[in-house]
C-alpha cells in the first residue's frame, strides 16, 4: 500500500482524506495544530511546522508521495525529497513559480498567456513612482492568501496602502466575470478539464461569496479559457491538480489572474455534482490510476460559510437545521473549533437542473446560516 502525506491539515486536507477512504492508501498529515480539521481522518498525524525544513524533510522521507493543501510550505525540503525519489504533487519547481506572485506573473508573460499588464515594485518608494499606472491592484510577492496581501489602489493618495516589500502592481481590469477552471494532469501528461465555474465575490472581504457551475459564458470565451488554462498547466511541467482563475472584461477579452497548485474552493461542488470530484481526481493522479471523469452530473452552486462579523470564540451554527431541511442541499462543516470574522468554517453545495433555483437557494442559505459564538 502506498504511503502518501499531506502538508497542512485544514479543510482541503480533510476533504482529501474523505476521498482517500475509497482507495488502498496509507495517509499521513503534518500540521502544527493536533485539533486541525484533518487530524482525526488520517492514519498517521505528525505535529510539525510545514514551513520548517527539518520538519518537512523528516515527515516526507519515508513516504511514496506528498501533496500540499496550502502554498506556504518549505519547498527546499520538498526539492531534497524529490531528489531522493519521493513524488511531490505539484513538483517543487511549479510550486516556486506559483508561490511568488512576481514569478507567477513573469511566467504568464514568458509563455505569452494574456494577463493584466503589470510592473514589479520592490518597496513603497518604487510604488510611489507609479502614479501613471493607476488605477491598479498591488499584490504582495510572497505570503498573500485568501484576499490578504492585496490592495486596490485607485488614486495617488491611496499609494500608502501598498506594500513595502517586493510586489506586483497590476493594471485594474474592468471585470465582467470571474471564472475558475480546474485542470488535472497526470505523470504521463494526460489532462482532464472540469467545467468552468462563475465566481461571485464578496467585495468587502475579497473572498468567494458563492459560485455557479457550469459558468454561463459564450462558447468562444469557453474555448479561450480552456486553451489558456491548459497552456498554464502544461507550462508548469508538473503532474497534479491546478485551479486557474481568470477574468473576462467588458470587451470579452480573457486574462489569467492567478493559479493555485492544489485542490481549490472553486471545486468543492465536484464532490456532489461531478462524476469524479477534484479530491478523487488528485488521488488518482498520486496513486497512478487512470484519470477520472470531470464532467457534470448536474449543475451546482457553492456558498461559503464564513465566521460572522463581531463573533470570535467557540463556533455555534445558527440556522443549520433550516438549511438541512432544504432539498438537494449538502452541508460541509469543517470542524474548526474557533470562529472569527471571515474565517472559512464550511461550505454548502446546492444541486439543481434549474439555475434560478441555485441562485435563489444560495442567497437564502447566505441569509440563514450564520456562524456565531
Amino acid at each position: 500500500m502506498q504511503k502518501v502525506g499531506i502538508l497542512g491539515g485544514g479543510q482541503l486536507g480533510r476533504m482529501l482524506l474523505q476521498a482517500a477512504a475509497n482507495y488502498p492508501v496509507e495517509t499521513y498529515v503534518m500540521e502544527n495544530d493536533p485539533a486541525c480539521p484533518a487530524a482525526h481522518l488520517c492514519h498517521h498525524f505528525t505535529k510539525g511546522d510545514i514551513q520548517n525544513f527539518d520538519d518537512v524533510y523528516n515527515f516526507g522521507k519515508g513516504l511514496d508521495a506528498l501533496t500540499i493543501e496550502i502554498e506556504a510550505v518549505n519547498e527546499d525540503a520538498l526539492e531534497k525529497l524529490e531528489q531522493e525519489g519521493v513524488k511531490i504533487y505539484p513538483r517543487p519547481s511549479a510550486l516556486r513559480t506559483i508561490k511568488n506572485k512576481i514569478l507567477q506573473k513573469q511566467f504568464y508573460k514568458d509563455l505569452q498567456i494574456p494577463t493584466a499588464p503589470f510592473v514589479i515594485t520592490q518597496n513603497k518608494a518604487d510604488l510611489r513612482q507609479q502614479t501613471a499606472f493607476l488605477p491598479a491592484v498591488h499584490k504582495i510577492g510572497l505570503g498573500g492568501y485568501d484576499g490578504r496581501g492585496v490592495q486596490v489602489i485607485k488614486t495617488a493618495d491611496a499609494l500608502d496602502k501598498g506594500f513595502d516589500a517586493p510586489a506586483v502592481l497590476e493594471k485594474m481590469v474592468v471585470i465582467h466575470k470571474e471564472i475558475a477552471i480546474i485542470v488535472a494532469i497526470n505523470a504521463k501528461g494526460e489532462t482532464a478539464l472540469y467545467p468552468a465555474v462563475d465566481m461571485v465575490f464578496d467585495p468587502s472581504l475579497n473572498l468567494l461569496d458563492y459560485q455557479i457551475s457550469p459558468a454561463d459564458i459564450p462558447e468562444k470565451n469557453l474555448w479561450k479559457i480552456e486553451a489558456m488554462a491548459l497552456a498554464v498547466v502544461k507550462g508548469l511541467k508538473s503532474p497534479g491538480l491546478f485551479a486557474v482563475e481568470l477574468f473576462i472584461d467588458k470587451q470579452g477579452d480573457v486574462f489569467v489572474n492567478e493559479t493555485a497548485p492544489r485542490v481549490h474552493n472553486s471545486g468543492h461542488h465536484t464532490i456532489e455534482a461531478n462524476y469524479s470530484s477534484q479530491f478523487d481526481m488528485l488521488w488518482r493522479i498520486m496513486l497512478d490510476y487512470p484519470l477520472g471523469n470531470p464532467d457534470h452530473i448536474i449543475s451546482a452552486a457553492i456558498v461559503n460559510v464564513l465566521g460572522a462579523e463581531g463573533y470570535s470564540g467557540d463556533a455555534k451554527y445558527d440556522g443549520l437545521e433550516e438549511v438541512l431541511q432544504m432539498d438537494n442541499v449538502f452541508v460541509h462543516i469543517y470542524g474548526k473549533k474557533q470562529t472569527k470574522p471571515g474565517r472559512k468554517m464550511g461550505h454548502v453545495t446546492i444541486v439543481s437542473k434549474d439555475k434560478h433555483d441555485l441562485t435563489y437557494k444560495a442567497h437564502r442559505i447566505k441569509n440563514t446560516l450564520k456562524v456565531t459564538s
